[in-house]
């Protein structure tokens, strides 16, 4: 499996923006799809947005799109969350997921980072 690790969450007011990173190791990058998914206290880890191994496919959820956008550098080993005009029911952890075929459910992703917290404040 390949080794992901979050970083850039922290709290922001409403309308504010943050940028999210997940960086893989173990494992060849460019060999996996990508996806970004929160869990809020209380509720089911949810789906926000997936990038393919190229990054030809992405796909977002409803409640994003528009707002964040991903990305990937397979040069970095990298893919980023860029969260735009957050709202206070953004706020959740965050995980990036790695596998070999792009999804938009969770329990088709097999690897897993430990989460970042983001916090919108209204």
């Amino acid at each position: 499996q390949v080794k992901l690790v979050e970083s850039g969450g922290g709290m922001v007011q409403a309308g504010g923006s943050l940028r999210l990173s997940c960086a893989a190791s173990g494992r060849t990058f460019s060999n996996y799809a990508m996806g970004w998914f929160r869990q809020a206290p209380g509720k089911e880890r949810e789906f926000v947005a997936a990038i393919s191994r190229s990054g030809a496919s992405i796909y977002y959820a409803d409640s994003v799109k528009g707002r964040f956008t991903i990305s990937r550098d397979n040069a970095e080993n990298t893919v980023y969350l860029q969260m735009n005009s957050l709202k206070p029911e953004d706020t959740a952890v965050y995980y990036c997921a790695a596998d070999r075929a792009i999804a938009t459910t969770h329990v088709l992703y097999h690897s897993w980072g430990q989460g970042t917290q983001v916090t919108v404040s209204s």
